[in-house]
């Protein structure tokens, strides 16, 4: 395919008034990205971002921003006045092109093979439009696809569903809003439409009708599954897309050998990655872009976003996972907290209630219980005891803690960054360490204790003389 046979235009620029959101529609969010997305990621594996054109209207910027890295095209709509009046706004930018594809951008579940198919079939046909159709359980509400008989490619109309004749309510096949156009018949024929409807728009749909009546060729195609085809009017509209986009993203991973008890009790992104032989228990939720490699065991309640973990994983229940890194081996939990930043070597233990941030440990090293470790860096085989706290913030500036290999930090001491505590050290437990510690000392930061023999005993008789 040559770089001006095809562009893809996807329709972005509408409000979404029925959602009762002040967020533009497409960019309210399924599958842990927003719908929008879904949208270019079907769309560039079809021609590259550079021949996408997204039209923007309402809070365009908004638009734009949320989406610009993926390097697609923008062309506004600042008027918002249908699909007709879009791809008017977006002529100059699409007319060297042999053909355009139109995309919804509120329809996030397309696949790529139905866009490809769609494409191809255009081509065979050597048609002015192409039409993707499909025929759910349900077609009110959608216009319907009139064909010049039941077995023929042949579009006569597309009609909206007020519109249809008395013998015509039995049509079941509806129009997606996504076609194929050749682009030299669309433009000398996009001026032609009118806005005598209710709602005062420009709508693509009477192509179908002004193409034809020019004599040109418009014919249709079904997509194997309906729901791919699916918008989103209301919330519940979207929470449903969510739940079937979520189920497939579920039964995807299954069939590559991902186990994953209970799969309607866990919430999994669509970029989510895992590989065979890990086992996901009920009730996970694993976000963003996480990748988790084989032999792990996510257990039950965990939250996992943006991490990468390497193979034969632990983390056990109700660990909150967010921008880390875990090597092969590591055991987490449970209830353990892994803030951004964390990148734990092979074979570490993170107990639970530790929390880390920014925090980098060596290989074998343990946290067992109890502790804070933030803005550290922590070598191979050290030994971190309940209670410890490596003290980063001052209150004006955060500052790190070194630590080095085989180093034992006794339990409830203090580490007040910044400071260094050398290979092989030992920390007495309770101590408060402000000062750097050489390699293979002890240190000890803590009061002195005093034994005072019999003071309690002669407390208790002071106190039995007093109630007398």
């Amino acid at each position: 395919m040559g770089a001006e046979d095809l562009a893809i235009v996807i329709m972005a620029a509408g409000k979404g008034t029925r959602l009762k959101s002040r967020r533009p529609k497409v960019l309210h969010e399924i599958g842990g990205r927003p719908l929008l997305r879904h949208v270019i990621a079907a769309a560039e594996r079809i021609v590259p971002a550079a021949h996408i054109f997204a039209v923007v209207g309402h809070e365009a910027e908004r638009v734009r921003s949320a989406v610009a890295d993926t390097g697609v095209q923008f062309v506004e709509q600042t008027e918002q006045r249908g699909t007709g009046h879009a791809i008017q706004c977006a002529a100059d930018a699409i007319k060297n092109y042999k053909n355009i594809l139109v995309l919804s951008g509120d329809v996030p579940l397309i696949q790529t093979e139905t866009i490809e198919k769609l494409w191809k079939f255009h081509q065979i046909q050597h048609a002015a439009m192409t039409i993707l159709t499909a025929v759910p359980e349900d077609p009110t509400g959608y216009g319907r696809v009139l064909r010049l008989a039941p077995e023929s490619a042949e579009v006569t109309a597309i009609v909206e569903q007020k519109d249809l004749q008395a013998e015509q309510h039995g049509v079941r096949e509806i129009n997606s809003g996504i076609y194929v156009f050749q682009t030299k018949p669309l433009l000398e024929h996009l001026h032609l439409l009118t806005a005598n409807n209710r709602a005062g728009e420009f709508y693509l749909t009477d192509m179908a009708a002004l193409l034809r009546g020019a004599g040109e060729r418009v014919v249709a195609i079904g997509a194997a599954d309906s729901a791919e085809i699916l918008g989103a009017n209301t919330i519940a509209e979207l929470v449903a897309l969510d739940q079937t986009l979520r189920t497939a993203t579920a039964k995807r991973l299954m069939a590559e050998g991902v186990t994953i008890f209970r799969p309607d009790t866990c919430v999994i992104d669509a970029d989510v990655q895992i590989a065979p032989d890990t086992v996901v228990e009920p009730f996970v939720q694993l976000l963003g872009k996480t990748v988790i490699g084989s032999e792990c065991r996510i257990k039950s309640f965990s939250v996992l976003e943006d991490c990468v973990l390497g193979d034969d994983v632990l983390v056990r229940q109700s660990c909150v996972m967010v921008g880390s890194k875990v090597a092969k081996g590591a055991q987490i939990g449970p209830f353990s907290r892994l803030r951004e930043g964390t990148e734990l070597a092979e074979d570490v233990h993170v107990g639970n209630f530790v929390e880390t941030k920014k925090a980098v440990l060596g290989k074998g090293t343990k946290a067992g219980h109890l502790a804070y470790i933030g803005d550290a860096e922590v070598g191979g085989g050290t030994n971190i005891g309940a209670g410890v706290i490596t003290a980063n913030y001052d209150g004006v500036r955060k500052s790190k803690t070194k630590i080095g290999n085989g180093v034992f930090v006794g339990s409830d001491s203090i580490l007040v960054a910044p400071v260094s505590v050398g290979d092989g050290a030992l920390i007495g437990a309770g101590s408060t360490i402000t000062r750097d510690v050489p390699a293979d000392a002890l240190a000890i930061g803590r009061t002195r204790q005093v034994t005072k023999e019999g003071w309690a005993e002669l407390r208790r008789a002071q106190r039995n003389q007093t109630k007398e």
